[in-house]
């Protein structure tokens, strides 16, 4: 790993293992807010694979796509993606044409990305493909896999899954044992890769950045640039400081995402955050974030289990809340939200209407689970374009985002952008400018300013401006 370290020391970082984490990032000089800590392109990728809308391999545009003529699989937006891509897909291609239709159907992205693993691997060891630091197969081979820890129904799937790996690929080398856990190690250290919304794409294996370790109080953000992963200071991170994003929605309980991080990668955190569980902050945000509201509409206090089990009690005011009837009303919201899940239309609006009110009755102000039914209802109701009730739910939802989120977190500036959009539509100028400037000051931090997305951001920011100065000046006359 001596290349790798010499790499990592020209971006001021270190290769390092701690005690009960392994192997980490460390810094050797100060960042700052906003400031590119390190990126990487991806060793494979593959976009996801939907029903009703294909992506290019290349780019992972939806636009202007044709199927590959030869494998029927893989799509491309042009010849210039296609170019790009041909020494590694020309084998992929060949692999996939051998196969019937019915076996090409079972080739999911998780199988096209073990594919393309070994595939680049061959053609790196051939020299057809360079290698370098930061790119190659040894940083694979380093990733973890915690194969011991992983149930035996998992692993019979693991090798199924490399039986079709290995049938599709056809090279006596290849050992079967090692592509499962190479399909355990994507388990836990592959990333999805989104847009610039947050809106997932694809999937990719970044091996260096998955050395970064995780946190609930995160000093850094991972967003996508196209394929290329970017890791972000969203705080000063001081000299010898340990680089720190976090692999999960931190949004929830210490116990959800303890839950969370142990189901999908296998470790336990111990972060400032959750070595507070069970202490009596942690148990106040869980019964916020996950629990009951008050009797009183005006209280906000959140509740706690009574001693005799009987009820809930409030821990501002002291009223208490009948065990019965918030089982009653829990009954409703679950009935009710089975009722949306199986609907063809994914549920209608008035649906989510009923479910949002009857939490509204049941869960505290600051509840996630209200937060998450009432983004449902904007997403719909921007579907319909029926504007000014998406902004109403909008504004419900941006003080839950200011709780939950740190400052600086890409979540919570493009709810901030949302609302600034709808604004603007609506006509309040004044109010969008506030919004957007927001969003701005957030994801200028998460996203810096070159890409096309935070171009248009500032370029609506400008012509709002624009706009209510003419306003302004259309009043004085």
């Amino acid at each position: 790993m001596e290349e790798l370290q010499s790499a990592l020391k020209g971006n001021g970082l270190t290769l390092s293992n701690l005690p009960e984490k392994g192997r980490c990032l460390l810094t050797t000089r100060d960042f700052h807010p906003g400031e590119v800590i390190i990126s990487q392109e991806p060793y494979v990728c593959v976009p996801n694979k939907s029903p009703v809308e294909s992506r290019c391999d290349g780019c992972f545009t939806t636009s202007n796509l044709k199927k590959c003529s030869g494998c029927h699989v893989v799509w491309y937006c042009g010849s210039t993606c296609q170019k790009l891509d041909w020494k590694l897909h020309r084998l992929e291609c060949e692999a996939l044409s051998r196969l019937d239709k019915d076996r090409r159907k079972c080739v999911t992205p998780s199988i096209r990305l073990m594919v393309k693993l070994y595939l680049r691997r061959k053609l790196q060891s051939e020299k057809v493909i360079p290698t370098t630091a930061t790119d190659n197969y040894n940083l694979v081979e380093a990733l973890v896999s915690h194969m011991p820890d992983i149930d035996e129904k998992q692993l019979v799937l693991y090798a199924q899954m490399a039986n079709l790996v290995n049938f599709i690929l056809q090279q006596p080398d290849i050992n079967i044992k090692e592509i499962a856990e190479n399909f355990s190690k994507f388990a836990c250290n592959a990333h999805t890769i989104c847009d610039s919304e947050l809106i997932p794409l694809g999937t990719g294996l970044y091996p260096v950045i998955s050395i970064i370790n995780h946190s609930c109080l995160p000093n850094s953000v991972l967003v996508f640039e196209g394929r290329l992963a970017v890791i972000r200071a969203v705080q000063h991170i001081p000299q010898g400081a340990e680089v720190l994003i976090s692999y999960i929605d931190t949004t929830g309980s210490t116990m959800t995402r303890q839950k969370a991080l142990k189901e999908q990668y296998l470790f336990t955190c111990a972060c400032p955050r959750c070595i507070k569980l069970g202490q009596s902050d942690d148990i106040q945000e869980s019964a916020v974030l996950e629990g009951y509201r008050c009797k009183d509409e005006g209280c906000n206090g959140f509740l706690l289990r009574s001693s005799d089990d009987k009820g809930f009690i409030c821990q501002q005011c002291g009223r208490v809340r009948d065990k019965e009837e918030i089982r009653k009303i829990a009954s409703e919201v679950k009935s009710m939200s089975e009722k949306a899940l199986m609907s063809l239309s994914s549920g209608t609006v008035s649906m989510h209407q009923t479910i949002e009110k009857l939490q509204r009755k049941l869960c505290h102000p600051f509840s996630i689970s209200l937060m998450q039914t009432r983004e449902k209802v904007l997403k719909i109701l921007m579907e319909l374009q029926n504007w000014r009730e998406a902004l109403a739910y909008c504004k419900l939802t941006i003080p839950v985002y200011q709780r939950v989120y740190p400052g600086f977190h890409p979540l919570l500036g493009l709810q901030y952008y949302t609302c600034g959009k709808l604004e603007w539509f609506l006509g309040d100028t004044e109010d969008a400018i506030k919004s957007m400037t927001k969003a701005m000051d957030i994801l200028r931090i998460t996203h810096g300013t070159n890409t096309p997305f935070m171009r248009d951001l500032l370029m609506k920011l400008e012509e709002a401006h624009a706009e209510a100065s003419h306003k302004l000046s259309c009043k004085d006359e």
